[in-house]
């Protein structure tokens, strides 16, 4: 079985084509620039040309390409957009018309002239497809396609992003089904989650395809590496360029997440944030109002963990001081989770264990390639 595995991020868009039939260690992989980097390059071009833009295809990850567009227009170039690449700015579109973006429809979009056009997207298999055969790798016959992203979700007229986020990831852990429960077949992602829906749709539509958000695959990933799986309770955080999401775990079970925005944390502050994660007593509304997304107890517990495990591109600053997960016990450094030698693989070995929980028909050969995932 052949599983293609993109884990989209801000910086970068982390690929992983698994083989049941090779060892993990020689999965074949690329780390590459994020589309939303693209994008912000293709846009900064248009600008020092004086080119009126259009933006078609999917809904996908803003942040470094919305501030691309937005200077665009400052600059007083047009930008022209139909919906579904609109909503990659804000889900709103009379937001996004406040902005100055011009919304066309497809027709619309089809007739315009002389302006530059840009193809929107999270997932771009085409140019995928196009990296792999240049060293002779087809993958025309991969079995499954799995892909994160992170996703706010279409939050409805005067709620909060944030509070929409984090409501959302708290509705998932209900499930009871972990880690996994932030993993889904195509077919059955939220209607609320629409880049989730739009990266999952730019897979080709004959194969079996899994969409899951970013940083619970990062987590789900770590586990993959021996001294994080072996641990009894442990916290794992996913040190994203954008969000920083950490799981209190105990034997898989979820005890307790935080969310927040990475570029509003330094190290002090998210290792005694950790401490409070641990000890289960974090509360939801002292994160929201530092402006992160939240906190969630499970179930409070006497704080037992003996692990900090971390990954993610900004990993660093968890560096130096060790975490004093509990009370009164020795503090810990910090362990940079490694699954099967690459910590940028993270998130793509999540993918291919997610893949085992959503598919059945699935289960065995990756459980016989990677081992038991419980």
């Amino acid at each position: 079985m052949r599983i293609l595995a993109v884990d989209v991020g801000t910086g970068t868009q982390d690929i992983l084509l698994f083989d049941t039939e090779r060892e993990p260690e020689n999965a074949l992989k690329m780390v590459m620039p994020s589309p939303t980097l693209l994008v912000a390059r293709a846009v900064r071009e248009a600008t020092r040309a004086g080119d009126s833009l259009l933006l078609s295809g999917a809904t996908m990850g803003g942040g470094p390409c919305g501030w691309a567009i937005d200077e665009h227009l400052k600059a007083g170039h047009r930008v022209f957009s139909t919906p579904d690449a609109a909503r990659t700015l804000d889900d709103d579109l009379d937001k996004v018309a406040e902005r100055g973006v011009r919304l066309v429809s497809e027709d619309e979009a089809t007739s315009l002239h002389g302006v530059r056009r840009l193809r929107l997207q999270d997932l771009d298999y085409a140019a995928l497809s196009g990296a792999f055969a240049a060293f002779g790798v087809d993958l025309g016959d991969v079995d499954l396609v799995a892909v994160a992203v992170f996703d706010h979700g279409a939050a409805p007229p005067g709620v909060s992003d944030r509070r929409f986020r984090f409501e959302y990831l708290a509705s998932r852990l209900a499930s009871g089904l972990g880690l996994c429960s932030f993993a889904f077949p195509r077919e059955e992602i939220p209607i609320s989650m629409t880049r989730l829906r739009a990266a999952a749709c730019s897979a080709p539509g004959d194969r079996p395809t899994l969409a899951m958000d970013t940083a619970p695959a990062a987590v789900l990933g770590a586990l993959e590496d021996p001294l994080v799986r072996s641990a009894k309770e442990a916290v794992v955080v996913n040190v994203g360029n954008m969000h920083t999401l950490a799981f209190h775990l105990r034997r898989k079970q979820v005890l307790g997440i935080l969310e927040h925005h990475t570029g509003m944390l330094d190290g002090t502050m998210l290792r005694e944030m950790l401490e409070e994660l641990a000890a289960g007593t974090l509360s939801n509304e002292q994160v929201f109002a530092g402006h992160g997304h939240g906190a969630l107890t499970q179930e409070p517990a006497p704080p037992r963990a003996s692990l900090v495990a971390v990954t993610g591109p900004r990993r660093a600053l968890l560096a130096g001081e060790p975490v004093r997960l509990v009370p009164g016990a020795a503090p810990v450094q910090p362990y940079p989770a490694v699954p099967y030698g690459d910590m940028m693989m993270a998130g793509c070995w999540g993918l291919v264990r997610a893949a085992a929980h959503v598919f059945p028909w699935a289960t065995e050969a990756i459980s016989g390639a990677l081992g038991p995932g419980d």
